[in-house]
């Protein structure tokens, strides 16, 4: 049982809190969340160019910088499905032993709802299965924090939209502490990248990819011919109105703005086509270029965002710097509501903050991760209660482990039958198989099943011989039992 139990054992150093709003009497110890508003300084990340050709923060080189590397080399082969390709390609990352990951984030201007939940767990698993590889992970996920989103919810608070935008994501923040999401090694910002935007811009117009009208610059979609290689759409599939603004202006209907030009009553920045502010896709180009460089591993996000967010970063990235290249662009699906994509714009969906009101943080964490990470999942409330009933489940086995060798302080000595071994490396090969298949948590989570009914028939046993001592007496090693004791328990039967 001491080998079995110290298998787990990385597992008990989490913490958490007692289950809000549950009928089980059980608490758990009080997990220490750290303080969410706490924002650690921008850590500068590797890039794959070369040091002279690095991209430039305050002219400094981004150099590498991830200190939480496991030792050695990547331990296994991983699979993940590209959505460039259309299927599973083997995962090689450009340079050797390190990777590079960028997801785009919020739009900062409500409480984020599960729908984002689904992303950014999908993605901290990830991030945690190549950490766990071997690899040395430089995760950027950028704050939206300049948008008509965000601009218009300010007007109708009265508010600035900078100071708006900053609560909200302080808010995200703490959603994401709650759900165990690891931060990620940087978080930029738009209205802290304006220069970087504003070179990228100039390069792509500078390379004849884009142009100006009246304070506004467009991206030519015509002039790009590659246009539409990630969602598989074609020009004239796409409509006016449809994903794109209606703008007379506009050369091609799917035209996109990269600047726009200043409105009354909204923030500006200085620019060489007058004060305005970037259009939505050309931040996540830029912050991307500057942290990992224009050619890195994984770029994520949801898959509304293949189209158009994702396919307009591609045109310009490729506009502003030929070698630019994302070798595995990686979505997930839907979180639905009566089989409808759950989304502000529709009005149908949950917050994070409501649903962990009623459960338990990590019931949600649960729930997310039961379906595969590219499959619609729909909400349920019935889902969320079998989450909830499995996760306490869960810790409560881990829990009960602990107090058990808590009393050993030496470790449990017992020798091990084989068919307990056996549930340890099936456990192991079971994990390691389907999470470098995919990302396959469903599989890896029914495969729990095993080694937690083992645990806690061990337990059982446990239990049960210490209780047969307690009736029998005392007993010493060699199985004479203590006259003392049995003194004792004659005088109590008495």
């Amino acid at each position: 049982m001491g080998t079995l139990l110290k298998c787990y054992k990385p597992l008990f150093s989490i913490r958490f809190s007692s289950f809000p709003n549950s009928l089980h009497s059980v608490q758990l110890r009080t997990h220490s969340f750290n303080n969410p508003k706490r924002r650690n300084p921008i850590r500068r990340c590797f890039s794959s160019l070369s040091p002279s050709s690095r991209p430039l923060i305050n002219g400094t080189t981004l150099d590498k910088m991830d200190g939480n590397r496991q030792p050695g080399s990547p331990s296994s082969e991983m699979w993940l499905h590209n959505t460039m390709s259309k299927k599973k390609e083997l995962f090689k990352p450009k340079v050797e032993d390190k990777v590079g990951m960028y997801v785009c984030g919020v739009t900062a201007y409500d409480l984020s709802h599960i729908g984002h939940a689904r992303v950014y767990v999908t993605f901290d698993v990830l991030y945690r299965y190549l950490k766990h590889l071997g690899y040395e992970v430089c995760y950027v996920r950028n704050f939206t924090d300049v948008d008509d989103k965000i601009i218009a919810r300010a007007n109708e608070l009265a508010e600035d939209p900078i100071s708006l935008s900053r609560r909200y994501c302080d808010e995200f923040i703490q959603d994401m502490v709650h759900l165990q999401c690891l931060p990620p090694s940087v978080e930029p910002r738009v209205s802290d990248h304006m220069p970087h935007i504003i070179d990228m811009i100039k390069q792509i117009v500078d390379n004849g990819y884009a142009y100006r009208v009246e304070g506004d610059v467009f991206f030519s979609v015509e002039n790009f011919p590659e246009y539409g290689q990630l969602s598989g759409r074609k020009l004239e599939d796409n409509r006016a109105g449809e994903r794109v603004a209606v703008d007379s202006r506009k050369r091609n209907p799917a035209d996109f703005a990269l600047w726009k030009s200043a409105k009354e009553g909204e923030p500006f920045w200085e620019s060489p086509w007058g004060p305005g502010r970037p259009g939505w896709h050309i931040e996540c180009s830029a912050m991307s270029a500057a942290y990992l460089g224009y050619s890195f591993d994984i770029h994520g996000g949801g898959m509304d965002l293949v189209f158009p967010h994702h396919e307009n970063e591609i045109a310009q990235s490729c506009a502003a710097c030929k070698q630019s290249n994302v070798s595995y662009w990686i979505h997930n699906g839907f979180v639905t509501v009566d089989s409808e994509k759950m989304s502000k714009s529709l009005g149908n969906f949950f917050t994070i903050r409501e649903v962990i009101n009623l459960y338990h943080p990590l019931a949600l964490r649960l729930f997310l991760m039961g379906t595969h990470y590219r499959s619609p999942i729909n909400y349920s409330d019935v889902l969320l209660e079998s989450a909830s009933e499995r996760i306490f489940y869960i810790y409560q086995t881990l829990h009960d482990c602990e107090n058990v060798l808590s009393q050993h302080d030496k470790g449990l000595q017992e020798s091990i039958p084989p068919e307990t071994l056996n549930v340890i490396n099936k456990f192991h090969n079971d994990f390691s198989t389907s999470m470098s298949d995919d990302l396959h948590t469903p599989v890896v989570l029914a495969a729990l099943s095993d080694p937690l009914k083992t645990i806690n028939d061990l337990l059982h046993t446990r239990e049960e011989a210490g209780n047969a001592d307690r009736i029998g007496g005392c007993f010493r090693k060699d199985n004479q039992e203590c006259s003392k004791c049995a003194g004792a328990d004659a005088n109590k039967l008495l």
